[in-house]
């Protein structure tokens, strides 16, 4: 980084050249003739046009790579109104955060499943040299009319484009998108990951742009799905694992209320029951209590045997 000359200093240097002009013409013309009048008048307003081009604005979050014939000379990266060697190329880039969608890619999982998968990024330069010589990119450079050089940063939405692509299907290819096995639910899954996917994103993201003084101020997945061709297959094993969760539970819950139920029979002397008749209401019990639609009781008004 390098810091520029006081600009309102040179402003004023200008306004003082120009008057060095006017009455120095003036003043040789009288003395020597219009040649050495017309010669000093031009060798002052070929310094003063110099001393113009070296004056820049910078915006908060605004920059100038300097270079002088093809050598670096330093980056301004502070606001303000300045002067610089006239002899400097000037080029502008921004220093404000830019966001980004990366559209959904399809990919395989770590268990070769495939899944469409999209992230949103947030970045900025942060290294202006390596933004400006480090990479290729092909972006547009505007000369305005001040003389400076605009470089509009599409070349650089290109490049981390295509690197998010690549990052993104690296960390897909790292995990599976979801537990087929419930007993593997302490596996990270893209699913359930979260915070930690994202920042093996982010980690990703930060060495493959790094090389382009890029940094990445957030990384986040904001779309993972099964692709169209296997989505429906997913969709009815999630809907199996559910209803066998369900079921679980039903039974669960069942047994605990027939086993309820016939340890209150025995200790309040209600009823005494054989094990055959242990058995038959236990059936009984289980199939009430498990069906899925209500059950149609049927009392025996007759003897017990």
């Amino acid at each position: 980084m390098t810091r520029g000359n006081n600009g309102f200093l040179h402003l004023i240097v200008n306004f003082i050249l120009l008057g060095v002009t006017i009455g120095g013409t003036i003043f040789l013309t009288q003395r020597y003739g219009d040649g050495a009048g017309a010669t000093f008048c031009c060798i002052m307003c070929v310094v003063y046009c110099l001393q113009c081009v070296g004056f820049m604005t910078i915006q908060p979050n605004q920059s100038r790579v300097l270079t002088f014939f093809g050598k670096y000379r330093g980056t301004v990266v502070d606001n303000g109104f300045f002067w610089v060697n006239p002899f400097y190329a000037k080029r502008r880039l921004s220093l404000r955060a830019r966001n980004m969608d990366v559209a959904p890619i399809k990919v395989n999982d770590k268990n070769g499943n495939p899944i469409m998968i999209g992230l949103v990024l947030v970045w900025k330069i942060k290294d202006t040299y390596k933004a400006c010589f480090d990479i290729e990119v092909d972006s547009a450079v505007v000369t305005q009319k001040d003389g400076t050089k605009v470089t509009t940063l599409k070349g650089y939405d290109n490049f981390v484009n295509v690197q998010s692509d690549a990052a993104l299907r690296k960390v897909a290819g790292l995990y599976a998108y979801d537990n087929i096995d419930n007993r593997q639910s302490e596996e990270i899954t893209l699913r359930s990951g979260g915070e930690e996917i994202n920042d093996r994103l982010e980690e990703e993201l930060r060495s493959r742009l790094s090389i382009a003084g890029i940094e990445i101020v957030e990384a986040r997945i904001n779309y993972l799905a099964y692709a169209a061709e296997i989505a429906s297959v997913m969709l009815r094993r999630q809907q199996a694992d559910a209803i066998i969760s369900a079921r679980e539970k039903i039974v669960e819950g069942a047994v605990s209320m027939v086993d309820l139920a016939l340890k209150k029979l025995s200790e309040e002397n209600i009823v005494n029951l054989d094990e055959e008749r242990k058995a038959a209401m236990v059936s009984n019990l289980l199939v009430v209590l498990c069906a899925d639609e209500s059950a149609s009781p049927v009392i025996n008004t007759g003897s017990l045997y």
